[in-house]
């Protein structure tokens, strides 16, 4: 049988929250219960107990400073003591919260749970990012701030804790990169920004996949105009600067110009275009009536076992439509090139690469952000607002998990297809 002594060393709490008196805590929420004290809200408990407990902690540190208690007679000729409290207003997880920060004779304390002129805890920035980094506007954050909060904070404090990011957004985009990568991504988004007047601007993403199967997002670059070639050899060739030697594939759109850019940047690199921007592309040559018929014609062209299949399927769509949709037919033919490297490689490899799939999910989260705004002022708020929402993904890490899982089978192929590249790349 346990004895006394064992089961209070069993039941005894460890260190931390758990270590709190829980009969403390239970008298504590009682009595405010019964004094009709609401937990959370303005005055209510949860703000009482948090100025409280700042209080507490900032009486605790001008003490460690000045090396002696309040109405310790040990402070008396030291030459520096309390002087009183300064009142100041700051912002909280549960609210605002008024407390009274001691001051020193010399002026010499420095507060460091509030610091001087510091008028939000570090959660209240982090709850800030988090919400604009979710698409929320700095107007309803600010709304959503003075209805859960009762804090009031302006647009511009909000634009001010955002643009926090900014330098860690600066060193991110420069950060040395892996020297081979077996497949990057490259596409862009389009936002709208007001310079002198609201027009679209492309936004470049680029999404590698390393050699380990983990997704890494290389970078953010805002262009000018329309998406183009141009720009595009301009954030390879930086890529290449930043450490990338050598690339397998790269998965594209049908830009033209595209290839000769990937090319010059990473001469051995395959490019691959996306096939399901050759479908979306085919559609806007055709009625919507057709759209179905035309995927279904279609398919057997990009499931093909092997080229010269591929090309038997596409002379057999051709012959069915092209009479009535040759354009679609010119811009198969016009990108084939770049279509059919794919249908060299095992079904593993055609899995991950036949489409851009992995980086619309990444625009697609891009998109939710930036919609909420409409247009941004400049291109640095519109990277901004981009980057925010790039550092956002997956925050549980599943989403890492599983895309290391679902790559495993293709980087095996990679490593055989390519004759130990990868090998190359991991050492």
């Amino acid at each position: 049988m346990m004895s006394d002594v064992e089961h209070a060393e069993e039941s005894e709490p460890g260190p931390g929250l758990d270590g709190l008196d829980a009969q403390l805590v239970e008298q504590l929420v009682g009595q405010a219960r019964a004094g009709g004290l609401q937990l959370t809200g303005e005055g209510g408990l949860l703000q009482q107990l948090t100025k409280r407990v700042l209080e507490s902690a900032l009486e605790g540190e001008i003490t460690d400073h000045l090396g002696y208690d309040k109405h310790d007679p040990a402070g008396r000729g030291t030459g520096n003591s309390r002087n009183g409290v300064r009142s100041k207003t700051v912002l909280t997880d549960v609210g605002e919260v008024s407390i009274d920060v001691p001051r020193d004779r010399e002026a010499s304390f420095e507060p460091r749970i509030v610091a001087k002129r510091q008028k939000r805890l570090s959660g209240v920035d982090e709850m800030v990012i988090s919400l604009s980094a979710k698409g929320l506007t700095t107007g309803e954050i600010s709304a959503h701030l003075a209805e859960v909060y009762g804090a009031q904070v302006s647009r511009q404090t909000i634009s001010t804790i955002t643009d926090k990011v900014v330098e860690g957004m600066v060193e991110w985009q420069n950060r040395p990169l892996d020297a081979v990568y077996p497949v990057v991504f490259i596409d862009a988004i389009h936002v709208k920004v007001r310079d002198g007047q609201v027009s679209n601007r492309p936004i470049y993403v680029a999404l590698a996949v390393t050699c380990e199967g983990h997704r890494d997002i290389l970078g953010l670059w805002a262009g000018d105009g329309g998406e183009g070639a141009k720009y595009w050899l301009h954030v390879l060739t930086e890529l290449r600067n930043r450490g990338v030697a050598d690339v397998l594939m790269v998965v594209c759109d049908g830009l033209a110009g595209l290839p000769d850019a990937i090319g010059t940047a990473w001469p051995r690199a395959i490019t691959q275009t996306c096939i399901v921007h050759l479908l979306r592309n085919s559609f806007r040559y055709a009625g919507r009536q057709h759209w179905s018929a035309i995927a279904a014609a279609l398919k057997p062209v990009y499931t093909a076992p092997t080229e010269a299949a591929a090309k038997e399927r596409f002379s057999e769509f051709a012959e069915a439509w092209a009479g009535r949709y040759p354009a679609i037919v010119r811009l198969w033919d016009n990108a084939w090139a770049e279509f059919v490297p794919f249908l060299a490689f095992d079904p593993e490899i055609r899995k991950v690469i036949c489409s851009t799939n992995a980086i619309e999910s990444v625009n697609a989260r891009i998109r939710r952000a930036v919609k909420a705004r409409g247009h941004f002022p400049n291109e640095q708020a519109a990277l901004k607002c981009v980057y925010l929402a790039v550092m956002s993904l997956d925050p549980t890490g599943t989403g890492r998990k599983r895309w290391t899982m679902r790559w495993k089978p293709a980087l095996n192929a990679f490593e055989i297809a390519f004759d130990g590249r990868l090998t190359t790349g991991r050492n």
